[in-house]
């Protein structure tokens, strides 16, 4: 099996359930690399617990590391080790949950870079894309949507391959796809 490199920072953006996190999964394992799950989710009702048994479900049998990490990316990507492949999702919930603990979201993000940076192997972050509906109608929505879309630019300008993902169709927006 031909094994494909990453660069070391990966964003796959796209709709809900579009297939990107499916996509980021793949591109882990294609690196031959041991696959590191960095899970944001907190569970909050049983519709979420579903969810996450169920993205758990699909990923068994890979050899994924699994690491639980709401709040604290840099912590959780300093537990990577050299030969391995991260995969963060996703920086969509990774926000939520930061918004309403009511942390500092700007020292959260400006710690996150440097952790990134630092990470032994390959890391893909995936994330929702906010912008391409209405605008909210209540106060919270929108300072949601302006957070995520203004982490959006800027982990889009740090990664070195940015792929949007439709319809589960993977389409390079900066670099090339492996």
């Amino acid at each position: 099996m031909e094994h494909t490199s990453l660069p070391p920072l990966t964003l796959v953006i796209g709709a809900a359930a579009s297939g990107k996190s499916a996509f980021a999964e793949g591109l882990v394992l294609g690196t031959g690399l041991l696959p590191v799950h960095i899970a944001t989710a907190e569970i909050r009702d049983a519709e979420i617990a579903n969810r996450v048994a169920r993205h758990q479900a699909l990923r068994e049998g890979h050899g994924w590391r699994n690491v639980e990490e709401p709040l604290d990316l840099p912590a959780a990507l300093a537990t990577l080790g050299t030969g391995e492949a991260a995969l963060v999702d996703c920086a969509t919930l990774w926000l939520t949950n930061l918004l309403l603990s009511e942390a500092d979201i700007a020292a959260a993000e400006a710690a996150l870079w440097p952790a990134l940076a630092a990470a032994p192997g390959p890391t893909i972050i995936v994330s929702n894309e906010v912008g391409a509906g209405i605008v909210p109608e209540n106060a919270l929505a929108r300072r949601f949507r302006d957070i995520q879309g203004g982490f959006n630019r800027r982990a889009a300008a740090r990664a070195d391959l940015v792929v949007t993902v439709i319809a589960g169709l993977p389409l390079a927006l900066k670099g090339c796809l492996p």
